[in-house]
């Protein structure tokens, strides 16, 4: 929740400032640094809609509501950011002005490093304490938001101070990039799980299904969901069983050697006859 509270406050701050300064640079490394903020946000908000427990109109659960959700926020940054480039255009195009800027702004700005240098500390030092690894990955990315600061802070006192006017447009087009690139990052982490992409390899699930004693065969294997979060596994199998409730017993071991193996999954198993045993282990083809 610090760390939460410390990124809004001073995405807020730049924010303010490249509106009150005409900065398109310091608008950028706004959109980057609430990235994380807008992130920590979702993810509070979205802690209860997110269950992956099924309930009468969500049998499959609620996971894909944080998805959703990561992607209206990749969205509303990705238009800023391509609001911001066309700007820039524009501006080398009529002519660029001095900016609007002030001692007490780039005071501040110092203030937001100092603060950010702060924050990046204090996680590490949480993060090795409590050895958790989102912690330290937390304190890499606000890392990565000082350089940020520290390359927009120097080239907009040299734009101030020098009257380099184009050192603004030339720092917001590779901020801009960036913005763009995680845009991608967040789609690609977010879009496999909406369009139902494999989240195992069928080999490996079979690898581990026919370990369990009394497997003979399975096949028409297919997953989907997310590893570590939720995984939903269908498959049609085959067991040496006498009776429905051996068949029973080994089905479960398999869910249960899954489930050790992979995390959080919910497995379908469709039993058959031994004539119905298969080589093919999964659907062929492949699309896209």
């Amino acid at each position: 929740m610090i760390a939460l509270g410390v990124n809004i406050t001073m995405s807020v701050l730049k924010l303010m400032i490249g509106l009150m300064s005409g900065s398109l640079a310091i608008l950028a490394d706004a959109m980057h640094s609430a990235t994380d903020g807008l992130s920590s946000l979702l993810a509070l908000l979205t802690n209860g809609l997110s269950d992956p427990k099924p309930d009468r109109d969500h049998p499959y659960g609620h996971d894909k509501y944080e998805a959703v959700g990561a992607l209206a926020i990749a969205g509303f940054i990705l238009f800023t950011s391509f609001e911001i480039l066309q700007t820039a255009i524009e501006r080398v195009r009529s002519g660029l002005q001095p900016l609007r800027m002030s001692a007490s702004e780039l005071a501040l700005l110092l203030l937001i490093l100092s603060l950010n240098i702060l924050l990046a500390l204090y996680e590490r030092r949480e993060g090795v304490r409590l050895k958790s690894q989102l912690l330290m990955a937390d304190a890499q990315h606000t890392t990565s938001d000082i350089w940020t600061t520290i390359l927009v802070l120097s080239g907009l006192t040299g734009a101030w101070l020098l009257r380099l006017n184009w050192l603004d447009v030339i720092l917001a087009i590779p901020l801009c990039i960036l913005l763009v690139r995680v845009c991608w990052d967040v789609l690609k982490s977010n879009l496999p799980w909406l369009v139902d992409h494999i989240a195992i390899a069928p080999e490996v699930i079979h690898r581990q299904a026919m370990a369990v004693p009394g497997v003979l065969n399975c096949h028409e294997i297919a997953s989907r969901g997310v590893l570590g979060q939720q995984v939903f596994i269908d498959m049609h199998m085959v067991v040496d069983a006498e009776d429905l409730f051996a068949a029973h017993r080994i089905t479960e071991e398999v869910e249960n050697q899954l489930e050790n193996c992979f995390g959080p999954v919910r497995c379908t198993i469709h039993l058959e006859p031994r004539s119905y045993a298969e080589a093919d282990i999964t659907y062929r083809g492949t699309h896209g």
